[in-house]
């Protein structure tokens, strides 16, 4: 988790274009973002081995600076950039290679995913913001509700209910 105020929590994935533009868009709002894996397979094939370089960091206390890392280069998830990037971020490389290629580390990636399945994700990125999901790229309105304080707004899809 990181970041303060209203809180998000992102189901994304690191081979996903929408998901690296909407990462660049919630830092620079007020918000606490939560992260949940959610590597769509079928269309990105290095989201998986991504996610587990992450979770690897993690071990190292390094998720955000990897995240944020295999998000400003999404081109470049071989193993061989996934090192790198580790190196570049004081790992340990060895260590990260073993946790990311762990039982435990998959396990949680899947779990996390097995998660967004039962809320209802089905694509991403997809947002959860006061208890609501949001799938997709977040509209103009979603934005202006997270660039403000919580309580301060009113959610878009609850105004559009009222109605």
């Amino acid at each position: 988790m990181r970041g303060q105020g209203r809180l998000v929590i992102v189901y994304a994935d690191f081979e996903c274009p929408y998901c690296a533009v909407l990462e660049k868009q919630l830092g620079e709002l007020p918000v606490q973002t939560v992260f949940r894996h959610f590597p769509v397979r079928s269309s990105h094939p290095r989201a998986q081995p991504a996610a587990c370089a992450a979770e690897a960091a993690a071990a190292q206390g390094a998720f955000w600076p990897m995240h944020d890392s295999l998000f400003a280069d999404q081109g470049r998830l071989e193993d061989p950039h996934l090192w790198d990037r580790a190196r570049q971020l004081g790992l340990d490389v060895s260590a990260f290679d073993a946790d990311r290629r762990a039982s435990e580390t998959s396990a949680r990636v899947r779990d996390q995913f097995r998660a967004g399945v039962r809320a209802g994700v089905v694509t991403t990125p997809t947002l959860f913001v006061d208890g609501v999901m949001h799938a997709g790229r977040p509209s103009e309105d979603l934005l202006r509700l997270l660039a403000t304080p919580a309580g301060d707004a009113q959610h878009p899809a609850r105004a559009s209910e009222e109605d």
